[in-house]
Protein backbone atom coordinates (compact mmCIF):
# COMPACT_ATOMS: atom_id res chain seq x y z
CA UNK A 1 0.00 0.00 0.00
CA UNK A 2 2.78 2.38 0.84
CA UNK A 3 4.56 1.51 -2.39
CA UNK A 4 1.50 2.42 -4.45
CA UNK A 5 1.18 5.81 -2.76
CA UNK A 6 4.82 6.61 -3.48
CA UNK A 7 4.40 5.78 -7.18
CA UNK A 8 1.32 7.98 -7.49
CA UNK A 9 3.13 10.90 -5.90
CA UNK A 10 6.07 10.55 -8.27
CA UNK A 11 3.79 10.48 -11.30
CA UNK A 12 1.94 13.61 -10.12
CA UNK A 13 5.22 15.47 -9.61
CA UNK A 14 6.46 14.62 -13.11
CA UNK A 15 3.21 15.77 -14.69
CA UNK A 16 3.54 19.20 -13.01
CA UNK A 17 7.02 19.76 -14.44
CA UNK A 18 6.28 18.66 -18.07
CA UNK A 19 5.40 21.60 -20.46
CA UNK A 20 3.80 21.23 -23.91
CA UNK A 21 5.66 23.27 -26.60
CA UNK A 22 3.34 25.76 -28.35
CA UNK A 23 2.68 25.25 -32.13
CA UNK A 24 4.71 27.49 -34.39
CA UNK A 25 2.72 29.88 -36.64
CA UNK A 26 3.96 29.82 -40.26
CA UNK A 27 4.59 33.29 -41.66
CA UNK A 28 3.65 33.56 -45.39
CA UNK A 29 4.86 36.41 -47.61
CA UNK A 30 2.61 37.58 -50.45
CA UNK A 31 4.97 38.16 -53.42
CA UNK A 32 2.43 40.41 -55.11
CA UNK A 33 2.08 42.80 -52.14
CA UNK A 34 4.80 45.48 -52.25
CA UNK A 35 5.64 48.13 -49.68
CA UNK A 36 7.28 51.34 -50.91
CA UNK A 37 9.05 53.78 -48.60
CA UNK A 38 8.31 56.89 -50.67
CA UNK A 39 5.02 56.33 -52.51
CA UNK A 40 4.68 60.05 -53.14
CA UNK A 41 7.31 59.68 -55.88
CA UNK A 42 4.83 57.86 -58.09
CA UNK A 43 1.80 59.40 -59.76
CA UNK A 44 -1.51 57.61 -59.34
CA UNK A 45 -4.35 57.33 -61.85
CA UNK A 46 -7.81 55.83 -61.66
CA UNK A 47 -9.29 53.15 -63.87
CA UNK A 48 -11.96 54.89 -65.97
CA UNK A 49 -14.99 53.64 -67.85
CA UNK A 50 -15.36 55.18 -71.32
CA UNK A 51 -17.35 54.67 -74.49
CA UNK A 52 -14.86 53.29 -77.01
CA UNK A 53 -15.31 52.11 -80.60
CA UNK A 54 -15.05 48.35 -80.93
CA UNK A 55 -12.06 46.98 -82.84
CA UNK A 56 -11.72 43.89 -85.01
CA UNK A 57 -8.99 42.63 -87.33
CA UNK A 58 -9.25 40.57 -90.52
CA UNK A 59 -6.81 39.25 -93.11
CA UNK A 60 -6.98 40.30 -96.74
CA UNK A 61 -5.00 41.26 -99.82
CA UNK A 62 -4.57 44.07 -102.31
CA UNK A 63 -6.62 43.82 -105.51
CA UNK A 64 -7.10 46.13 -108.50
CA UNK A 65 -10.26 48.21 -108.72
CA UNK A 66 -12.52 46.12 -110.95
CA UNK A 67 -14.22 49.22 -112.33
CA UNK A 68 -10.82 50.42 -113.59
CA UNK A 69 -9.64 47.09 -115.01
CA UNK A 70 -9.71 46.30 -118.76
CA UNK A 71 -9.25 42.87 -120.39
CA UNK A 72 -7.42 43.17 -123.73
CA UNK A 73 -8.22 40.65 -126.47
CA UNK A 74 -7.57 40.34 -130.20
CA UNK A 75 -10.50 40.29 -132.63
CA UNK A 76 -8.42 38.36 -135.16
CA UNK A 77 -6.53 35.08 -134.90
CA UNK A 78 -2.95 34.60 -136.01
CA UNK A 79 0.57 34.32 -134.60
CA UNK A 80 2.50 36.75 -132.42
CA UNK A 81 5.53 38.10 -134.25
CA UNK A 82 6.51 40.84 -131.78
CA UNK A 83 5.81 41.20 -128.05
CA UNK A 84 6.56 44.72 -126.82
CA UNK A 85 5.37 44.67 -123.17
CA UNK A 86 5.62 42.36 -120.18
CA UNK A 87 3.70 41.69 -116.97
CA UNK A 88 4.06 44.63 -114.58
CA UNK A 89 4.85 47.21 -117.26
CA UNK A 90 3.09 50.57 -117.21
CA UNK A 91 1.54 51.39 -120.60
CA UNK A 92 -0.01 54.52 -122.07
CA UNK A 93 -3.27 54.65 -123.93
CA UNK A 94 -2.72 53.72 -127.59
CA UNK A 95 0.66 52.09 -126.96
CA UNK A 96 1.33 48.96 -129.06
CA UNK A 97 1.30 45.85 -126.88
CA UNK A 98 2.06 43.20 -129.50
CA UNK A 99 2.01 42.60 -133.27
CA UNK A 100 0.11 39.65 -134.77
CA UNK A 101 0.42 38.19 -138.26
CA UNK A 102 -3.24 37.51 -138.96
CA UNK A 103 -4.86 35.72 -141.90
CA UNK A 104 -8.18 37.08 -140.62
CA UNK A 105 -6.91 40.61 -141.18
CA UNK A 106 -5.65 39.68 -144.65
CA UNK A 107 -9.08 38.25 -145.52
CA UNK A 108 -10.84 41.33 -144.16
CA UNK A 109 -8.50 43.56 -146.13
CA UNK A 110 -9.32 41.61 -149.32
CA UNK A 111 -13.07 41.87 -148.67
CA UNK A 112 -12.76 45.59 -148.16
CA UNK A 113 -10.81 46.08 -151.38
CA UNK A 114 -13.36 43.99 -153.33
CA UNK A 115 -16.25 45.94 -151.78
CA UNK A 116 -14.50 49.21 -152.64
CA UNK A 117 -14.07 48.11 -156.25
CA UNK A 118 -17.72 47.08 -156.49
CA UNK A 119 -18.80 50.40 -154.97
CA UNK A 120 -16.70 52.35 -157.46
CA UNK A 121 -18.12 50.35 -160.38
CA UNK A 122 -21.70 50.80 -159.15
CA UNK A 123 -21.12 54.54 -158.70
CA UNK A 124 -19.91 54.85 -162.34
CA UNK A 125 -22.87 52.83 -163.59
CA UNK A 126 -25.21 55.15 -161.70
CA UNK A 127 -23.56 58.26 -163.17
CA UNK A 128 -23.93 56.83 -166.64
CA UNK A 129 -27.57 55.88 -166.05
CA UNK A 130 -28.37 59.35 -164.74
CA UNK A 131 -26.76 60.94 -167.80
CA UNK A 132 -28.71 58.75 -170.23
CA UNK A 133 -31.92 59.28 -168.26
CA UNK A 134 -31.50 63.05 -168.43
CA UNK A 135 -31.35 62.75 -172.25
CA UNK A 136 -34.36 60.48 -172.42
CA UNK A 137 -32.29 57.50 -173.46
CA UNK A 138 -32.78 55.48 -170.27
CA UNK A 139 -35.91 54.17 -168.65
CA UNK A 140 -36.78 55.26 -165.10
CA UNK A 141 -37.04 51.62 -164.05
CA UNK A 142 -33.46 50.98 -165.14
CA UNK A 143 -32.31 54.14 -163.34
CA UNK A 144 -33.89 52.90 -160.11
CA UNK A 145 -32.11 49.55 -160.50
CA UNK A 146 -28.80 51.38 -160.91
CA UNK A 147 -29.48 53.51 -157.83
CA UNK A 148 -30.31 50.41 -155.77
CA UNK A 149 -27.13 48.64 -156.94
CA UNK A 150 -25.02 51.69 -156.00
CA UNK A 151 -26.62 51.91 -152.54
CA UNK A 152 -26.03 48.21 -151.87
CA UNK A 153 -22.41 48.48 -153.00
CA UNK A 154 -21.88 51.48 -150.71
CA UNK A 155 -23.40 49.60 -147.76
CA UNK A 156 -21.20 46.56 -148.44
CA UNK A 157 -18.12 48.78 -148.54
CA UNK A 158 -18.97 50.35 -145.15
CA UNK A 159 -19.60 46.93 -143.61
CA UNK A 160 -16.28 45.61 -144.90
CA UNK A 161 -14.49 48.74 -143.64
CA UNK A 162 -16.07 48.42 -140.20
CA UNK A 163 -15.02 44.74 -139.92
CA UNK A 164 -11.51 45.64 -141.04
CA UNK A 165 -11.19 48.32 -138.39
CA UNK A 166 -12.59 46.05 -135.65
CA UNK A 167 -9.94 43.43 -136.38
CA UNK A 168 -7.29 46.13 -136.21
CA UNK A 169 -6.61 47.09 -139.81
CA UNK A 170 -6.40 50.48 -141.51
CA UNK A 171 -8.14 50.84 -144.89
CA UNK A 172 -5.56 53.42 -145.95
CA UNK A 173 -2.60 51.12 -145.13
CA UNK A 174 -3.25 47.54 -146.28
CA UNK A 175 -1.44 44.97 -144.14
CA UNK A 176 -1.88 41.55 -142.54
CA UNK A 177 -0.25 42.71 -139.26
CA UNK A 178 -2.49 43.55 -136.31
CA UNK A 179 -1.01 46.10 -133.92
CA UNK A 180 -2.85 45.44 -130.66
CA UNK A 181 -2.94 48.71 -128.70
CA UNK A 182 -3.72 49.55 -125.08
CA UNK A 183 -7.29 50.91 -124.78
CA UNK A 184 -6.45 52.70 -121.49
CA UNK A 185 -3.39 53.74 -119.52
CA UNK A 186 -2.41 51.54 -116.59
CA UNK A 187 -0.32 48.63 -115.35
CA UNK A 188 -0.35 45.17 -116.91
CA UNK A 189 -1.49 42.93 -114.05
CA UNK A 190 -2.10 39.80 -116.13
CA UNK A 191 -0.40 38.35 -119.21
CA UNK A 192 -1.57 35.21 -121.03
CA UNK A 193 0.55 35.36 -124.18
CA UNK A 194 4.19 34.86 -125.09
CA UNK A 195 6.27 35.58 -128.18
CA UNK A 196 5.53 33.61 -131.38
CA UNK A 197 2.48 32.06 -129.76
CA UNK A 198 -0.65 31.32 -131.76
CA UNK A 199 -3.69 33.49 -131.11
CA UNK A 200 -7.03 31.73 -131.54
CA UNK A 201 -10.47 33.13 -132.07
CA UNK A 202 -12.38 34.89 -129.29
CA UNK A 203 -14.47 31.80 -128.60
CA UNK A 204 -11.66 29.66 -127.20
CA UNK A 205 -8.87 31.95 -126.03
CA UNK A 206 -8.44 33.91 -122.76
CA UNK A 207 -7.73 37.62 -122.66
CA UNK A 208 -4.17 38.38 -123.74
CA UNK A 209 -3.56 41.11 -121.17
CA UNK A 210 -5.33 42.74 -118.25
CA UNK A 211 -4.61 46.43 -117.71
CA UNK A 212 -5.54 48.06 -114.42
CA UNK A 213 -5.47 51.64 -113.25
CA UNK A 214 -3.76 51.31 -109.84
CA UNK A 215 -4.21 54.92 -108.73
CA UNK A 216 -6.81 53.44 -106.36
CA UNK A 217 -6.76 49.85 -105.12
CA UNK A 218 -9.02 47.59 -103.10
CA UNK A 219 -8.24 45.79 -99.87
CA UNK A 220 -10.53 42.77 -99.81
CA UNK A 221 -10.84 41.02 -96.43
CA UNK A 222 -12.66 37.92 -95.23
CA UNK A 223 -14.84 38.69 -92.20
CA UNK A 224 -16.51 35.75 -90.48
CA UNK A 225 -20.27 35.85 -90.04
CA UNK A 226 -19.93 36.08 -86.23
CA UNK A 227 -18.11 39.41 -86.65
CA UNK A 228 -20.19 40.94 -89.43
CA UNK A 229 -22.34 42.82 -86.93
CA UNK A 230 -19.26 44.82 -85.88
CA UNK A 231 -18.55 46.13 -89.40
CA UNK A 232 -20.61 48.71 -91.26
CA UNK A 233 -20.18 50.60 -94.53
CA UNK A 234 -18.39 53.86 -93.80
CA UNK A 235 -16.49 52.58 -90.74
CA UNK A 236 -12.83 53.69 -90.66
CA UNK A 237 -10.18 51.02 -91.17
CA UNK A 238 -6.41 50.87 -90.71
CA UNK A 239 -4.38 48.73 -93.10
CA UNK A 240 -0.96 47.27 -92.28
CA UNK A 241 1.19 45.51 -94.86
CA UNK A 242 4.13 43.16 -94.42
CA UNK A 243 5.97 45.14 -97.10
CA UNK A 244 5.85 48.40 -95.10
CA UNK A 245 6.54 47.70 -91.45
CA UNK A 246 5.33 50.48 -89.17
CA UNK A 247 3.35 52.23 -91.90
CA UNK A 248 -0.41 52.52 -91.49
CA UNK A 249 -2.77 53.16 -94.42
CA UNK A 250 -6.18 54.59 -93.60
CA UNK A 251 -9.40 54.02 -95.50
CA UNK A 252 -13.11 53.35 -95.09
CA UNK A 253 -15.31 50.33 -95.64
CA UNK A 254 -16.94 50.84 -99.04
CA UNK A 255 -18.82 47.56 -99.48
CA UNK A 256 -19.80 44.40 -97.59
CA UNK A 257 -20.74 41.35 -99.67
CA UNK A 258 -24.35 40.21 -99.39
CA UNK A 259 -23.28 36.60 -99.95
CA UNK A 260 -21.29 34.34 -97.59
CA UNK A 261 -18.60 31.96 -98.78
CA UNK A 262 -20.11 28.56 -97.82
CA UNK A 263 -16.70 26.97 -97.23
CA UNK A 264 -15.35 29.61 -94.82
CA UNK A 265 -18.62 31.19 -93.58
CA UNK A 266 -17.19 34.63 -94.29
CA UNK A 267 -18.13 37.67 -96.36
CA UNK A 268 -15.90 39.88 -98.48
CA UNK A 269 -15.38 43.36 -97.04
CA UNK A 270 -13.89 45.97 -99.37
CA UNK A 271 -11.82 49.02 -98.47
CA UNK A 272 -10.68 51.57 -101.06
CA UNK A 273 -7.18 53.02 -100.66
CA UNK A 274 -5.53 55.82 -102.63
CA UNK A 275 -2.32 54.65 -104.32
CA UNK A 276 -0.88 57.76 -105.91
CA UNK A 277 2.76 56.64 -105.54
CA UNK A 278 2.04 53.11 -106.78
CA UNK A 279 3.54 51.47 -103.69
CA UNK A 280 0.49 49.24 -103.16
CA UNK A 281 0.74 46.26 -105.49
CA UNK A 282 -1.94 43.64 -106.25
CA UNK A 283 -1.42 40.45 -104.27
CA UNK A 284 0.15 42.06 -101.20
CA UNK A 285 -0.94 40.52 -97.89
CA UNK A 286 -2.80 42.94 -95.63
CA UNK A 287 -4.23 43.06 -92.12
CA UNK A 288 -7.21 45.38 -91.69
CA UNK A 289 -8.31 46.75 -88.33
CA UNK A 290 -11.90 47.97 -88.28
CA UNK A 291 -13.18 50.52 -85.77
CA UNK A 292 -16.93 50.66 -85.37
CA UNK A 293 -18.53 54.10 -85.06
CA UNK A 294 -20.81 52.71 -82.37
CA UNK A 295 -19.17 52.92 -78.94
CA UNK A 296 -19.29 50.39 -76.12
CA UNK A 297 -18.31 50.79 -72.45
CA UNK A 298 -14.73 49.80 -71.66
CA UNK A 299 -12.22 50.25 -68.83
CA UNK A 300 -9.13 52.25 -69.75
CA UNK A 301 -5.89 53.43 -68.12
CA UNK A 302 -2.87 55.20 -69.56
CA UNK A 303 -0.80 52.74 -71.56
CA UNK A 304 2.17 53.31 -69.22
CA UNK A 305 0.15 51.92 -66.28
CA UNK A 306 0.33 48.41 -67.79
CA UNK A 307 3.55 46.40 -67.67
CA UNK A 308 4.24 43.34 -69.83
CA UNK A 309 6.11 40.62 -67.91
CA UNK A 310 6.49 36.94 -68.74
CA UNK A 311 3.79 37.15 -71.43
CA UNK A 312 1.31 38.60 -68.95
CA UNK A 313 -0.01 42.09 -68.29
CA UNK A 314 0.30 43.62 -64.81
CA UNK A 315 -0.74 46.77 -62.97
CA UNK A 316 0.10 48.04 -59.45
CA UNK A 317 -3.04 48.81 -57.47
CA UNK A 318 -2.88 50.93 -54.33
CA UNK A 319 -3.92 49.04 -51.19
CA UNK A 320 -2.94 51.54 -48.47
CA UNK A 321 -0.65 54.56 -48.02
CA UNK A 322 2.53 52.71 -48.96
CA UNK A 323 1.26 49.24 -49.93
CA UNK A 324 0.60 48.24 -53.52
CA UNK A 325 -0.61 44.98 -54.99
CA UNK A 326 0.60 43.68 -58.31
CA UNK A 327 -2.49 42.45 -60.14
CA UNK A 328 -2.70 40.55 -63.40
CA UNK A 329 -4.98 42.09 -66.00
CA UNK A 330 -5.99 41.34 -69.54
CA UNK A 331 -5.17 44.22 -71.84
CA UNK A 332 -6.65 44.57 -75.31
CA UNK A 333 -6.26 47.36 -77.86
CA UNK A 334 -4.78 50.82 -77.46
CA UNK A 335 -6.36 54.07 -78.61
CA UNK A 336 -4.85 57.55 -78.28
CA UNK A 337 -2.38 56.48 -75.59
CA UNK A 338 -5.01 54.70 -73.50
CA UNK A 339 -4.90 50.95 -72.83
CA UNK A 340 -8.16 49.03 -72.72
CA UNK A 341 -8.52 46.56 -69.83
CA UNK A 342 -11.00 43.71 -70.21
CA UNK A 343 -10.26 41.76 -67.02
CA UNK A 344 -8.57 42.26 -63.65
CA UNK A 345 -9.73 45.80 -62.81
CA UNK A 346 -12.84 47.77 -61.93
CA UNK A 347 -13.78 51.44 -62.27
CA UNK A 348 -12.22 53.66 -59.63
CA UNK A 349 -9.21 51.46 -58.84
CA UNK A 350 -6.13 53.57 -58.10
CA UNK A 351 -3.09 52.28 -59.97
CA UNK A 352 0.45 53.49 -60.52
CA UNK A 353 0.71 55.61 -63.68
CA UNK A 354 4.18 54.32 -64.61
CA UNK A 355 4.24 50.60 -63.87
CA UNK A 356 7.70 49.97 -65.29
CA UNK A 357 9.38 52.66 -63.18
CA UNK A 358 7.51 51.47 -60.08
CA UNK A 359 8.61 47.88 -60.65
CA UNK A 360 12.24 48.97 -61.00
CA UNK A 361 12.08 51.02 -57.79
CA UNK A 362 10.51 48.11 -55.86
CA UNK A 363 13.27 45.78 -57.06
CA UNK A 364 15.98 48.20 -55.94
CA UNK A 365 14.37 48.59 -52.52
CA UNK A 366 14.22 44.85 -52.05
CA UNK A 367 17.98 44.39 -52.54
Amino acid sequence: MLLCLLLLAATFACSNHTKVAPAKREVTVDPNLLTIEHPEMFQMVKVESRELPSEMSANGNIQPDVSKTIHVTSQGSGRVVELRVRLGDYVKRGQVLLVISSPDLAAAQGEYQKASADEALAAKALDRAQTLYSHGAFAQKDLEIAEDAAAKAKSDQKTAESRLRVIGGDPAHPSNMIELRAPVAGTIVEQNVAGFEGIKSLDNTPNLFTIADLSDVWVVCDVYENDLGNVRVGDPAEIRLNAFTGRVFKGKVSDISRVLDPSTRSAKVRIVLANRDGSLRPGMYAIATFRSKRGKPALVVPATAVMRLQDKDWMFRKESVNSFRRVQVQASGQLDGMQQISQGAKPGDEVVANALAFSAAASEQGK
